[in-house]
């Protein structure tokens, strides 16, 4: 696989600083049930890459001790973390928000049928990747059988209230280009959405997010491959918007991967890009009062998130 950091470290992105910490993104392992072509985790069946209990005890301790208010869990497939029930029960039980970031395939593995129920129970916010609404280009980027198998989750999500007005089950899904270009516009592609879903599979859902797809991991070396790399991240370059760098995730939010190392968003912590830039800050050890104005370790990639109407774990900007 090409490696991307040195052509992302030459960069004129503007200084960022941070702000008030509001949510933990937790990346609980790298092991997936898919080996999606856009992944910029490089998730998939053969990772072996998962937080250990211990290490979930110390997520649990530091939100308490900061009252955090969000938990964003993730992989891979943050559900085949043997812990997941665990660190879901306990951070709702603070009383957290929960998020779940769900490849809506892993709902219906043999040995995961009790998820759905789960979710529910536990009312956590999930977060479903569906590249597409059209069977064709969710399969390109992501194997035979995963359209038919992502409908059938989302009817399951349904069947139990989620995307169902007033039910308080937020189903969000969230959507990426298939290659090297731009999110179309996050409303209208809303509205495509929910209606074709629908008219489908009689599916129902709360929002849409766009993501762009970040130069780095799998997507990064699938550009360096294809001679398209240079001119990606021209393009993003040239759609830069400043309005975006007010609300970017980083300022805000901490990344955690699997070791309990801490980074300022999960694209950096697939760059190796520690906490202020240097070695690797560990979650216990970290000193939340030399959070609030610090630095924000930036790179050519950081554009993916201020091109166009912008883009994050949270849609458009």
């Amino acid at each position: 696989m090409h490696d991307t950091l040195k052509q992302l470290q030459k960069t004129h992105f503007p200084a960022l600083n941070r702000t008030t910490l509001q949510t933990l993104q937790v990346n609980l392992g790298y092991r997936c049930n898919q080996s999606c072509l856009h992944c910029h985790v490089n998730a998939g069946p053969n990772r072996t890459e998962s937080m250990s209990r211990e290490t979930i005890d110390e997520v649990l301790t530091f939100m308490q001790r900061e009252n955090i208010q969000q938990l964003d869990l993730t992989g891979g497939a943050p559900e085949m973390n043997p812990g997941f029930r665990y660190i879901v029960a306990a951070a709702r039980e603070m009383g957290a928000n929960v998020i779940d970031r769900c490849n809506l395939t892993i709902l219906n593995e043999p040995g995961y049928e009790y998820l759905s129920d789960f979710l529910a129970e536990q009312r956590v916010e999930v977060v479903a990747s569906l590249p597409c609404y059209l069977e064709e280009n969710v399969e390109s980027q992501r194997g035979k059988g995963v359209y038919a198998s992502s409908l059938e989750a989302i009817q399951k999500l349904n069947q139990r209230g989620y995307g169902i007005r007033d039910s308080g089950l937020l189903l969000n899904l969230m959507y990426n280009p298939a290659g090297a270009s731009l999110p179309a516009g996050q409303q209208q592609l809303e509205q495509d959405y929910k209606r074709e879903l629908f008219a489908r599979a009689g599916i129902v859902f709360n929002q849409l997010f766009v993501l762009a797809n970040m130069p780095i991991q799998r997507f990064g070396s699938t550009l360096i491959s294809k001679g398209q790399f240079d001119k990606y991240m021209q393009m993003l370059q040239s759609a830069h918007q400043d309005d975006n760098l007010d609300s970017v995730m980083c300022r805000t939010l901490l990344s955690i991967d699997w070791q309990g190392r801490v980074y300022d968003c999960d694209f950096n912590q697939m760059l190796n890009l520690p906490l202020f830039g240097d070695q690797a800050v560990y979650l216990k050890d970290l000193d939340s009062q030399t959070l609030p104005g610090a630095d924000i370790t930036v790179a050519g990639h950081c554009y993916g998130c201020t091109a166009g109407q912008g883009s994050s774990c949270g849609g458009a900007l």
